[in-house]
């Protein structure tokens, strides 16, 4: 029997309380409440498109801004992946997806690799400081992107091929990420240890 890759990560600070369960290996369910409607529904998205059970309580000082509840949330989501993908043994360990949402479309590749490194390009400079759903600004999909790529240690390229509409940019984008991730974590019945010439990740 394969061991369960689950985890659950608690952070809390004067600016945010977080408490996280993921399961690598399950079908999708969320139970998302981040206080933050639009990351809400990108968390959902990336757990119901990479077959994470994900679970979620977040709060903080929203009332300032959404920044540090968000990032601190990505930084947690990244904790528990590392924690929950354990010695990285018959992982597939690359994956990449292409995914459209109207007008929009994003690419994104994943490395399980043990090196955090990101790779985020082509939203349109307006997109940064749009706010989508009046709380969530654009430039917190890149924050997000880069907490959870340093916590979890992947290397991760991030392109949006083109978009105009911001919500359907940042919903590619999340999407896209989720599929890659979901490549690169199955279990390969063809690999045999960890897929690296090093002998770890």
């Amino acid at each position: 029997m394969s061991t369960p890759r689950t985890a659950t990560v608690t952070r809390s600070t004067s600016e945010s309380s977080i408490e996280l369960t993921i399961d690598l290996d399950g079908t999708g369910v969320a139970d998302i409440a981040t206080t933050v409607p639009f990351y809400d529904h990108m968390l959902t998205a990336f757990a119901k498109h990479s077959l994470s059970d994900l679970t979620v309580r977040a709060s903080g000082d929203t009332d300032i801004d959404v920044h540090h509840t968000v990032e601190d949330t990505a930084i947690v989501l990244g904790q528990a992946i590392r924690l929950a993908l354990g010695d990285k043994s018959g992982i597939a360990r690359y994956g990449d997806a292409l995914v459209p949402l109207d007008e929009s479309l994003a690419r994104a590749v994943v490395d399980i690799s043990g090196r955090p490194f990101l790779v985020h390009e082509g939203e349109p400079e307006a997109f940064v400081y749009h706010l989508i759903g009046g709380h969530f600004t654009g430039a917190m999909v890149r924050h997000v992107f880069e907490a959870i790529t340093f916590h979890a240690a992947l290397t991760v390229h991030i392109d949006l091929v083109r978009g105009r509409d911001p919500h359907h940019i940042a919903e590619a984008e999340f999407k896209a990420f989720a599929r890659a991730f979901r490549a690169a974590k199955r279990r390969d019945p063809e690999v045999v240890g960890v897929p690296s010439t090093k002998g770890s990740l």
